[in-house]
């Protein structure tokens, strides 16, 4: 998959994803303060701090999944923060992915019918959404998995399965919030060399939210969220 971008006027290509200067609040308490980030095409960019630092926040900021109160969010160079919620939620369906700390995988469907669920939702008939769904399970290490059902998983392969419908569609962007948080290390280190070879080999960017410095190592770069607001660690500055 290849992303073209406009160029910028220093010559440098636009990023494909940009938050700038983004306040949210929830009542009283301030969330994000100011942040802004700068996303390029095909980066996986890691964003770290600590519990209730905004970092979260900012993931579903740019995912069109909150409102910032005030601020821009930038995709490919449309506003995201000025669209309707149907436009948001259909490019959240067609050029988006996701993958969550805990899966979330449908208890009533079959492993094979929640990885296809993407393509489903997006109109692609059903015959083509499975095959495009088993794809995925000898990749995954998953082979002869399909028919299981999620409570028939172990928590890794539930994660891996959560990763392959996050990237079944091919999107443009992965967002992974803590996509190994509920993982021992080994399964852990599966999740991210699956996570990053697939997205290399597809082109996708990613957004990366994670506590964990091992996993944050994976990725090209590194943010630091701290209050609201966006700091840029020292050896990536």
């Amino acid at each position: 998959m290849t992303i073209v971008t406009t160029a910028a006027a220093a010559g440098r290509a636009a990023p494909l994803l940009e938050a700038r200067d983004l306040t949210l609040s929830f009542g009283q308490t301030p969330a994000l303060r100011g942040a802004s980030v700068s996303i390029a095409a095909g980066e996986l960019l890691a964003v770290m701090g600590p519990s209730g630092s905004g970092k979260s926040t900012l993931l579903h900021c740019l995912a069109g999944i909150l409102v910032p109160d005030g601020g821009a969010v930038d995709f490919a160079g449309e506003r995201v923060d000025t669209m309707r919620e149907p436009e948001r939620s259909e490019l959240r369906r067609k050029r988006f992915g996701f993958v969550f700390q805990f899966g979330q995988l449908v208890p009533e469907l079959t492993v094979e019918e929640n990885v296809a669920l993407p393509l489903l939702l997006n109109g692609v008939g059903r015959a083509e959404a499975l095959g495009r769904a088993r794809g995925w399970f000898y990749r995954l290490g998953l082979d002869g998995m399909e028919r299981r059902r999620s409570g028939e998983l172990s928590g890794g392969q539930a994660q891996r399965v959560a990763l392959a419908r996050g990237l079944v569609a091919e999107p443009d962007v992965v967002f992974a919030d803590e996509p190994t948080g509920s993982l021992d290390s080994l399964a852990g280190e599966q999740v991210m060399e699956l996570l990053v070879g697939a997205t290399r080999d597809q082109g996708s960017t990613v957004v990366l939210v994670t506590h964990d410095p091992r996993v944050a190592a994976y990725a090209d770069r590194e943010i630091i969220v701290r209050d609201g607001r966006v700091a840029i660690p020292a050896r990536a500055a």
